[in-house]
């Protein structure tokens, strides 16, 4: 598996971890960050996406909340998987700089 792969696969949630176990071999700069950025856009996905539900469970009125954080997460999850294949480190809108410098243990 390339570096390019790797880093589209990065972005395309649960393939995330295709992407880390089986691309040891061919893992450099640009692929460590964009399975850094990828991880990182998974993981708050999963915690807003969690959040909105219990909020919706309570207060059923506000369901457009799941359709919003929803559009903003394929957003950029599209923006990072165009970075990945023009293979450009850069970072995704708003949150990209927070994952930078996280996820030491993604190392090649």
């Amino acid at each position: 598996m390339t570096a390019k792969v790797q880093s589209i696969l990065s972005y395309l949630g649960i393939l995330w971890l295709v992407a880390f176990f089986m691309g040891n071999d061919q893992r450099n700069d640009l692929s460590t960050y964009h399975l850094r950025q990828g991880l990182g856009l998974l993981i708050l996905a999963i915690l807003f996406h969690t959040i909105a539900g219990i909020i919706v469970s309570i207060i059923p009125s506000v369901t457009f909340l799941l359709g919003i954080t929803g559009i903003i997460f394929l957003i950029w999850m599209v923006l990072g998987i165009i970075a990945a294949a023009n293979e450009v480190k850069k970072p995704l809108p708003f949150i990209g700089k927070y994952f930078e410098d996280k996820f030491d243990f993604i190392d090649y």
